[in-house]
């Protein structure tokens, strides 16, 4: 099967997709970057477990690529279960938002801006300072 790469119409759909999650489930996103063939997202902890928030995202996106109509049903749009990393302190999660917010202008395309990203507030040590 040829590798899957995203049409500018599937990229909105990805982001129409992923809006509705973070809306339906309440999850806090920090960054997003959908590239034409992965995407990355800052997401706080929340009661789900990662696995599952990444299952919500693949699932809801995969749909929506679907429904765009460029690839069959069978047509795979995940390469697996996704790849997460662990943010362990408020410095980790400010240096990448920024790698995710660059990940596009890297790849030579346009800096993204989605309304579901929330700016990041320090969490969880709101007040704190950095």
């Amino acid at each position: 099967m040829p590798l899957l790469t995203f049409d500018p119409l599937e990229v909105q759909a990805i982001a129409r997709a992923f809006a509705e999650v973070v809306r339906v489930e309440r999850y806090t996103c920090y960054a997003c970057a959908i590239m034409k063939d992965h995407v990355h997202l800052v997401v706080r902890k929340h009661k789900h477990l990662a696995e599952t928030m990444i299952e919500n995202f693949q699932s809801a996106s995969r749909r929506a690529v679907l429904d765009v109509g460029f690839r069959g049903e069978d047509h795979p749009v995940w390469g697996g279960p996704g790849w997460k990393v662990f943010l362990d302190s408020t410095d980790d999660i400010w240096r990448t938002i920024p790698y995710v917010e660059d990940n596009p202008v890297k790849a030579r395309l346009p800096r993204q801006s989605y309304p579901f990203v929330t700016p990041y507030d320090n969490w969880p040590l709101r007040g704190r300072g950095r």
